[in-house]
């Protein structure tokens, strides 16, 4: 739940549900558009718990997909690949304040120069572009790249940890579709992808398709 609320999914505020698992205090997400006077008092109220994982009987292998349009990409090209180059790009972009999320590395087959992509804020853009490009001088890149029209998709899962292949049936499904894919990062339970944004809603419907989320 704390990696689908920071993901964008917008229904728990990152903050309770971290407070809620330092202190081991279950959660019961209601859905709004139910009414009380509508719901079974002597039966099972809709809604989810959000409790420890061991208890919970049955796992899905994914419990959910978050989406954020608030993305920007920037990609910069041809770096020398020599210690302290990525010191030198995302230390002026922390002390601008500018939070980078998504990181990609491509290295040339010589081994000699990089291709480093990474995402920012959508707000933050524009500011920074402007950062890495005064900071050209000493990153030594022969081309900046830029796009705010993307979008990420993240699928989580516990269940991910024991069973191959979900990523792999994920990018098949996009590819299917013709989504292409800009970006993948993943963790122990999760992996996210960076699309173009208009693909967004396609990708999410997808998705939940794909993994049996949309089936009640």
């Amino acid at each position: 739940m704390l990696e689908l609320a920071s993901l964008g999914a917008k229904v728990l505020q990152v903050r309770s549900v971290e407070l809620g698992m330092v202190h081991k205090v279950r959660i019961f997400v209601r859905s709004s558009f139910e009414k009380p006077e509508d719901i079974d008092p002597h039966g099972t109220p809709p809604g989810t718990l959000i409790c420890d994982e061991e208890d919970i009987v049955e796992q899905q292998v994914v419990t959910g997909i978050a989406f954020s349009k608030d993305e920007a990409q920037i990609s910069i090209r041809n770096v020398e690949d020599k210690p302290g180059v990525a010191a030198a790009i995302f230390g002026p972009l922390a002390e601008a304040n500018v939070n980078v999320d998504m990181i990609v590395q491509n290295v040339s087959a010589d081994g000699k120069k990089t291709d480093l992509t990474f995402t920012v804020p959508a707000a933050d853009y524009q500011r920074a572009m402007d950062v890495i490009g005064k900071a050209k001088g000493g990153i030594g890149f022969e081309r900046l790249d830029g796009a705010s029209d993307v979008a990420k998709v993240s699928v989580i899962g516990i269940g991910m940890r024991s069973h191959a292949g979900v990523a792999a049936k994920a990018f098949r499904a996009l590819s299917e579709r013709n989504i292409n894919i800009r970006a993948i990062t993943t963790s122990e339970i999760k992996f996210s992808v960076l699309i173009d944004a208009a693909y967004t809603e396609l990708a999410v419907r997808t998705l939940h398709s794909l993994y049996g989320l949309d089936k009640t």
